[in-house]
């Protein structure tokens, strides 16, 4: 595939949907008779913006992805802008995927699929996307794109993350930024501290960051049974990126069909809204394709 630049493509669309009584809002960028949809899942305290970045549109994984021939819904996850005063409902996981299953489908309606729907997850959105993909109904999925998680915190992250003084209710919102957003000549000045995509997240949050490294991910990875990319940045700051790290975290996935390991150069924690975002896009949009034409294959 080939970029091809973005003032040619559609604007995306902020839509909200009801879901079972809840509201659900989100980006959508449809395009007609695509090869797939995409559906992004935006990290902690951000929101669907997170993969249309604003003022920079070559950024845009959703305008990039239409593009290249595919519709995708960037989906606020649940707790998150419009549910945000719902959060009672999204207390247990099982609630949370089921909502998020609904969403995608009252989002996209009578819309085409092509082949088939791809999940693409960042940081704290890992936990929802992988726990979609590893309930039955993940097995119809093309695959799975992971970024910005890991099993093990770089020694600095886990100081500032889990502080040891237990009376602390969170962690330091300064020093989590400077996770974040270091090193700053990866992003447009504009961007620094994510000011034009954040948003309020919901309390049960709390307990994901806490358990999710050690328990949840990987007992839910070995549930996986498509195919699986996982990416780091090159200058990931909160995650361990190591050759060692990132070969322990392929091993996860032990029923996948297909793991596939990389590192984003010139990549940070935001892979999305950094200046290599298209080239992340444009790596993923290739893995997609692959899926695409794996399952397309005689006998699959």
């Amino acid at each position: 595939m080939t970029a091809v630049e973005m003032d040619t493509v559609d604007v995306p669309v902020a839509q909200v949907v009801d879901v079972h009584g809840t509201p659900s809002s989100g980006l959508l960028l449809a395009v007609p008779n695509p090869r797939g949809v995409i559906v992004a899942l935006h990290g902690g305290a951000s929101k669907s913006a997170y993969y249309d970045c604003p003022g920079f549109p070559r950024h845009s994984l959703l305008r990039t992805g239409a593009a290249n021939s595919f519709t995708v819904l960037a989906l606020d996850r649940p707790g998150y802008e419009a549910s945000f005063e719902f959060v009672d409902r999204f207390t247990t996981p099982e609630q949370r995927v089921d909502w998020a299953y609904a969403a995608v489908d009252a989002h996209l309606g009578s819309r085409s699929r092509g082949a088939g729907t791809f999940i693409l997850a960042h940081s704290v959105g890992c936990e929802l996307g992988v726990r979609m993909a590893a309930d039955v109904r993940g097995r119809d999925l093309l695959g799975i794109e992971l970024s910005g998680t890991g099993t093990e915190h770089q020694p600095k992250a886990a100081s500032v993350l889990v502080p040891r003084d237990t009376k602390v209710a969170k962690p330091d919102g300064a020093g989590v930024r400077e996770l974040l957003w270091n090193p700053a000549r990866l992003y447009p000045p504009e961007l620094s501290g994510g000011g034009p995509i954040s948003a309020p997240g919901p309390k049960y949050e709390y307990e994901v960051v806490r358990d999710w490294p050690r328990m949840n991910f990987p007992d839910l990875a070995a549930q996986i049974q498509v195919p699986v990319h996982f990416t780091a940045g090159e200058f990931e700051n909160v995650w361990r990126n190591d050759p060692d790290a990132l070969h322990d975290i392929g091993a996860l996935f032990t029923m996948s069909p297909r793991v596939e390991v990389e590192q984003q150069f010139d990549g940070g924690h935001n892979l999305s809204l950094g200046y290599t975002a298209m080239a992340y896009h444009m790596n993923i949009l290739s893995f997609v394709e692959e899926c695409i034409n794996d399952a397309n294959r005689p006998g699959h």
